[in-house]
């Protein structure tokens, strides 16, 4: 990684149907309203979700005949750590921000981007299942019993990037498909997050619930902070796309300090 790089976000679990993906593009396209220059690199070169969507986004701009803020974005197909720092630096000249969506499985080019990090996400969906991925828990009273081995690699990994150039990563784990109404499982899983954040140091925000507009909007490539291109919206509409600015204000990220909104075109 070169010392010019911008800042780096990762989106990064090794779980799939967390809601990487969703959650990666609608950063991206948050950042880029808000006038800021935001490169996308799609790691996922099989199923390519990131850049299908922006990929779509663009077509329906160029439909409409309208200006939609997207991000650039690009796929990293190869296998070696040279070419993917090739592939950051040429999305790095033009953009303040580049962000990484990453396959949800093992992979050595998703590790090496996470420890690059300067911004690690890891969506989580709001159950014991995906917690296992992080943390094993007793199953009587739900006390974290040890760390998963995605936590021992990323405290490693967090560990070996301290003593390398001094810069830490800052770990936020988001928790997507949190339901509206407050239930014991979800307090369960909540209090473990809160005991291995302590442990482990990343940090916990509130992601998307599951809205089917966020699925619906993939066929077109908009958002929900596209106003003017989606018609009349609905009070769950409304809902969703104020989770959405509260998981965008939630990253803390620092560009976004003196950023002024840019709207689409009407």
């Amino acid at each position: 990684m070169t010392s010019a790089a911008p800042h780096l976000i990762v989106f990064a679990n090794e779980k799939g149907g967390t809601g990487k993906s969703t959650t990666c593009v609608h950063t991206a396209v948050a950042l880029a309203a808000q006038s800021v220059s935001v490169a996308l690199i799609d790691l996922d070169h099989r199923q390519r979700t990131s850049a299908r969507y922006l990929e779509n986004r663009a077509e329906t701009a160029r439909r409409r005949g309208t200006d939609l803020p997207t991000p650039s974005y690009a796929v990293y197909a190869g296998d070696s750590t040279a070419g993917l720092n090739e592939a950051i630096a040429q999305a790095a000249s033009n953009a303040q921000v580049v962000i990484i969506d990453t396959p949800g499985r093992d992979d050595p080019m998703a590790r090496y981007a996470a420890a690059a990090a300067n911004t690690l996400v890891t969506p989580m969906n709001d159950s014991f299942v995906d917690f296992d991925l992080i943390g094993q828990v007793d199953p009587e009273n739900f006390k974290v019993k040890r760390l998963s081995f995605y936590s021992e690699l990323m405290w490693e990994t967090r560990k070996t990037r301290a003593k390398a150039d001094g810069a830490s990563i800052d770990w936020v784990l988001l928790r997507n498909r949190l339901h509206h109404m407050e239930a014991r499982n979800q307090k369960r899983v909540g209090d473990a997050l809160t005991e291995l954040a302590r442990r482990v140091g990343f940090r916990v925000i509130p992601g998307l619930s599951e809205r089917v507009i966020f699925r619906e909007l993939f066929p077109s490539g908009l958002t929900l902070l596209d106003r003017g291109h989606l018609g009349e919206l609905g009070v769950s509409h409304l809902a969703a796309r104020q989770e959405l600015r509260e998981m965008i204000a939630g990253l803390a990220l620092p560009m976004l300090s003196g950023a002024r909104p840019k709207q689409s075109a009407a």
